[in-house]
């Protein structure tokens, strides 16, 4: 009998290790959130430095060497595959330790499953894209399922906040949301063409590499009308916020803030010829307009509803 009791308290005592809290799991998707947009910036890298075809093949970087840093272009292109390892090591742990909280979340089990998903998928069209060539349709997959992982992760990072009480739902009318909803049409519009500008522009990863057939000033124009309406939405947001939208405001300051710097940066290296230095900086800042666009949206689309129902114990 005494023997059984040990057992069952050693069992018990290395459950309680094993389980982790609210507030650590919180810890681990800010970590995923940043290793997401830090392999947006290396990726950046490759391509702006004409890289993208330093190791030419997949998953080995060419056919002698499965590593290979024996130029530039080899080691930045191998730091970048490298770097992924850490990307998806990240995601793991967060869908590990999503499972291992009590009481258990579905809704971050299920975000922390979809970021897992996502990288395996980024691994593969990144396999894609170098065995194509760096052919821009491939190319400008690669960089929107990433906008949609960080959009993610910020996700999974509000309703771990929520989940354990640093933070309450926002009640939003039936106009801020309709309204918020044009804004995430307005800015991904604006990321996909701005996607496209890149696909027709000088840095597409190397000088061999296919481009779109489009002319330069005709995709920019498109993505700078985009990018002026988001603008303007965003501005009749402040100013609806000085009495109905008040509990946004600071949100929506954020969003303006950084939009505005993208505006600025995207006319500032379209007529001082696109010097990749000014263009690593908007890619960089792209990855802040679509965190702060979906903090936006997350505090006007969560239910005070669902967060009740959501918060209640899940299993063991």
């Amino acid at each position: 009998m005494g023997v059984t009791e040990s057992t069952d308290h050693r069992s018990v005592r290395w459950l309680s290790v094993l389980v982790v809290s609210g507030s650590g799991f919180l810890w681990v998707a800010r970590v995923a959130l940043a290793m997401l947009v830090a392999i947006v910036i290396t990726g950046s890298v490759v391509r702006l430095t004409g890289s993208g075809l330093g190791c030419v093949d997949w998953p080995q970087c060419n056919e002698e060497r499965f590593v290979d840093v024996s130029s530039g272009h080899a080691a930045i292109e191998q730091v970048n595959r490298l770097f992924t390892g850490l990307v998806a090591l990240a995601v793991i742990v967060a869908l590990g330790t999503s499972l291992l909280m009590r009481p258990r979340s579905l809704r971050l089990v299920g975000l922390s499953l979809g970021l897992v998903l996502g990288v395996i998928a980024q691994v593969v069209i990144g396999g894609i894209v170098v065995l194509t060539g760096l052919h821009p349709s491939s190319n400008m997959l690669h960089f929107l399922v990433s906008v949609v992982l960080v959009s993610c992760a910020r996700l999974l990072s509000w309703e771990t906040r929520l989940f354990v009480g640093k933070t309450r739902p926002f009640v939003a009318s039936a106009a801020l949301r309709s309204w918020s909803a044009l804004v995430s049409v307005s800015i991904v519009a604006t990321i996909v063409f701005g996607t496209i500008v890149t696909a027709s522009g000088p840095h597409a990863g190397d000088e061999n590499a296919p481009r779109f057939g489009y002319e330069l000033s005709d995709v920019v124009r498109f993505h700078g009308v985009f990018a002026w309406l988001t603008a303007f939405l965003l501005l009749y947001g402040i100013w609806r916020t000085r009495s109905s939208w008040i509990g946004i405001r600071r949100n929506l300051e954020r969003l303006l803030a950084v939009f505005v710097a993208q505006i600025f940066l995207g006319y500032l290296q379209y007529f001082s010829g696109v010097p990749t230095q000014l263009v690593a900086i908007h890619i960089a800042l792209s990855m802040g307009v679509v965190i702060s666009a979906t903090d936006v949206v997350w505090r006007c689309w969560r239910s005070p509803r669902i967060n009740a129902r959501l918060r209640a114990p899940v299993g063991l």
